[in-house]
């Protein structure tokens, strides 16, 4: 079965493709590596021990993307391409629609011209944006405060006009919350251009010496310790979610939404804390402004995903940090300049 994953080469593209291939799926990947590195690849070669048939593409490109699906026969699609910062969002909603929700059209006219209706949508928790109850089961209400939520929210409500039109669709839309953590051999990780805008990266790049200090964006929320509380969730874990719930949409038609969540809220210093305590290095920090679109407290209800995907996190924040310390320590600057031995 082949299987085509669209950022395949990002963060948790490339740990989903991984775990693909050691389950003896095919895949192909397409990627236009604005956000990630091709030397990704080589890594994923390595751990593999299989050479991995990788296409640069944009998705808003239709010819190209055609070419993928007529030379590999593609069964199905797990969809993770897409801008993804929140603050950048905010500055440039234009760009963000463009990509995430245009690539996402384009991408489904190839997926329908050549009978291909199996699809994983990277969705995001924050559909949901301010939460009124923790933990946010499926059922809750959506209505997202930033432009990178509603390019995820868009693209759901898309999902469900197109099975209305075609009941062959069959689609999981995973809602995951924040992913930490790396592949247990150091070889692959979370490697963000510039500054980075996820919690973790910042961290160990602080850790690293890459970084003087921590910026905590906040500290007056309503939360135990006034830093945001969030669901951190191992990539590993997301990375099986992702699996089961392709192995759902293999067998009937329909749309889903599933959270995938450990169910437990942390905030920002607690993280902090509990990598100092893993990694035995001090993490300098200080209090910045909120980040605009920002909320307090995130955390998943994610039985639905137990019950009928048969799917539950596993790994602690301990083993989060610990990776991301790993990953970090053998990778001090990203996916450039070290051998693999």
């Amino acid at each position: 079965m082949v299987i085509a994953i669209t950022g395949g080469a990002g963060y948790i593209g490339s740990h989903t493709a991984l775990s693909l291939l050691s389950e003896g799926y095919e895949v192909v990947i397409i990627d236009n590596f604005s956000n990630s590195n091709p030397e990704v690849i080589k890594r994923m070669e390595y751990l593999s021990g299989q050479q991995i048939p990788v296409r640069r593409i944009d998705l808003r490109d239709g010819k190209e993307l055609e070419a993928v699906f007529k030379e590999f026969q593609v069964d199905a699609v797990i969809h993770f391409a897409g801008m993804k910062a929140v603050g950048e969002s905010v500055n440039n909603p234009l760009e963000y629609y463009d990509n995430n929700v245009g690539g996402t059209i384009s991408l489904c006219k190839v997926m329908e011209k050549y009978r291909v209706y199996r699809l994983v949508f990277s969705s995001s928790a924050t559909v949901y944006g301010v939460p009124k109850n923790v933990p946010i089961s499926e059922d809750a209400s959506l209505h997202t405060t930033n432009p990178y939520g509603r390019t995820k929210l868009m693209i759901e409500k898309m999902m469900h006009d197109i099975y209305l039109s075609n009941k062959e669709w069959s689609i999981a839309l995973l809602r995951y919350f924040n992913p930490l953590g790396a592949h247990e051999s150091g070889y692959i990780g979370e490697d963000p251009n510039g500054v980075p805008n996820n919690l973790m990266p910042y961290i160990t790049q602080v850790a690293i010496g890459k970084r003087k200090v921590l910026n905590v964006y906040g500290n007056d929320y309503e939360t135990r310790d006034g830093t945001g509380v969030r669901d951190y969730i191992h990539v590993n874990d997301l990375a099986t979610g992702h699996i089961k719930a392709l192995e759902k949409v293999m067998k009937e038609t329909g749309v889903e939404a599933y959270n995938l969540g450990t169910g437990k809220g942390f905030s920002v210093l607690e993280v902090v804390k509990t990598f100092e305590d893993v990694s035995g290095r001090k993490i300098p920090y200080k209090f910045v402004n909120r980040r605009p679109g920002d909320i307090a407290i995130c955390f998943a209800d994610s039985s639905k995903a137990e019950r009928e995907l048969g799917w539950k996190a596993k790994r602690g924040i301990e083993e989060m940090c610990l990776h991301s310390w790993r990953w970090q320590k053998k990778n001090p600057n990203g996916y450039k300049k070290v051998e693999l031995n």
